[in-house]
């Protein structure tokens, strides 16, 4: 889902002041005048994505400039092809160049990586998801961006949903006091997950009531054996797979018979895809 103007403009604000400063140098000093018209190309081969958030930043430099998308969100293209175009006064193209192409290059890398995992399971009822280790401040287009490439969402902040992790597990004194309180606590509808280990924790967090269970840091056999378990006491719990996972090991835990398997590495480990805006000649 893109995000509404309402969020985007806020970021977008803030990402031309860092850029434009007090003001652009070389574009004010040509003292340009005219109307322009421009392309962007891609370089390699990648799935496209943030071409809404691009335009937007063009549109908030000058609300008249064209940016149409000559492809769509999500769709996988070779190096040479043009996937968009845009007519505008010169300055803005100029001016909005960098922070547009940067959003859409960082995206669209994303989306790609997200798209290389999501194709290893495609043929399985497990789905990907993401979590929370994003760039401060992107989160939201960055999670957008996983969407673009196949993946689900996980919570999109602290207060989504419950996650009592191994931290809040020691803290709170046991995996049962931890739930406990919270359940005193929440609204409803929110659902409590925690995060397991081994089996015995596994059965703990059965037994407090826990709504899913993730097995962290699992062996493919130890979640073969915790996820047969939990069926067996309780078919309608979710489990989630998290920890080290890779496009190696990707299928054998998803093969395990989890419902969700979560990673960062689209967001943390993805290369930007490279892509160039021209000027076309009139």
């Amino acid at each position: 889902m893109i995000p509404p103007n309402i969020i985007l403009d806020p970021l977008i604000g803030s990402w031309l002041h860092e850029d434009l400063g007090r003001g652009d140098r070389t574009t004010g000093g040509l003292n340009l005048q005219g109307r322009g018209k421009a392309i962007w190309v891609v370089k390699e081969t990648g799935v496209i994505a943030g071409l809404p958030m691009a335009a937007r930043v063009f549109q908030v430099l000058d609300e008249q400039m064209s940016f149409i998308p000559r492809v769509k969100e999500g769709e996988k293209c070779e190096s040479g092809e043009i996937i968009a175009q845009m007519e505008g006064l010169l300055e803005t193209l100029l001016m909005g160049e960098r922070v547009a192409l940067n959003i859409a290059m960082r995206l669209s890398g994303i989306a790609t990586l997200t798209r290389q995992y999501t194709e290893v399971i495609a043929d399985l009822p497990t789905q990907l998801v993401d979590t929370r280790k994003t760039t401060p401040g992107l989160r939201i287009i960055e999670k957008y961006a996983t969407q673009i490439g196949g993946a689900i969402n996980h919570r999109m902040g602290l207060d989504d949903a419950v996650m009592i992790k191994d931290n809040h597990i020691q803290a709170a004194g046991g995996i049962e006091a931890a739930i406990a309180q919270i359940r005193q606590t929440i609204p409803y509808p929110l659902s409590i997950e925690v995060e397991t280990t081994n089996l015995q924790e596994v059965e703990q967090a059965l037994l407090s009531g826990a709504d899913i269970i993730m097995l962290d840091n699992m062996t493919v056999d130890q979640m073969h054996e915790a996820v047969e378990f939990i069926h067996q006491h309780n078919d309608k719990i979710k489990i989630e797979a998290s920890g080290n996972i890779t496009l190696t090991n990707l299928r054998s835990v998803a093969l395990t018979g989890v419902d969700y398997i979560s990673t960062s590495a689209p967001i943390t480990r993805s290369s930007w895809l490279d892509l160039s805006m021209k000027i076309l000649e009139e």
